[in-house]
């Protein structure tokens, strides 16, 4: 199964567990995205094209990592005019890894909750005794902390 999908002005066509560079998306790595721009799917002999994208479809997708593409250099002259400008970019992209393709009316697979264990064992006990801080102490530490140098005065403007 393949489909056809859009997203930073561009189209790609992609299937399970391809990896694709896309233009920058919001979410953090590891996190989970919905693609609902798709413009055709395709499985076999069938073939399903939107007009322009088709309802209810989607594109699973999870992010792997945000990076940033090669620097592009941009050279601006003209001339006899000794005009000359040089200029970098790099695009900030997305890597993702395509989970599943959904067509219009499937749903999405749910994954089985299971119940966490409760942990056994005795609580840990401290060794050695805490010293608590006396109020002499807290307030030597404070006083340290809080002594400033003098701020440097600004000069008085002149009104007009």
């Amino acid at each position: 199964m393949y489909a056809v999908l859009k997203t930073g002005g561009k189209q790609y066509k992609v299937s399970q567990n391809d990896v694709i560079i896309v233009e920058r998306l919001s979410g953090e790595s590891g996190a989970k995205i919905n693609l609902d721009k798709v413009l055709m799917i395709g499985e076999g002999e069938n073939t399903t094209v939107g007009t322009p994208t088709i309802e209810g479809a989607l594109v699973a997708a999870e992010v792997l990592e945000h990076k940033r593409g090669d620097k592009i250099t941009v050279f601006k002259k003209k001339r006899r005019k000794n005009y000359r400008r040089t200029m970098g970019h790099r695009q900030e992209l997305t890597v993702l890894r395509i989970t599943d393709i959904l067509a219009a009316g499937e749903k999405k697979p749910v994954a089985k909750k299971t119940k966490a264990e409760p942990k056994t064992g005795a609580p840990k006990e401290t060794k050695g005794k805490v010293k608590a801080q006396t109020k002499a102490d807290t307030s030597k530490a404070d006083a340290a902390k809080t002594k400033r140098t003098p701020s440097k005065k600004t000069a008085v403007k002149k009104e007009k």
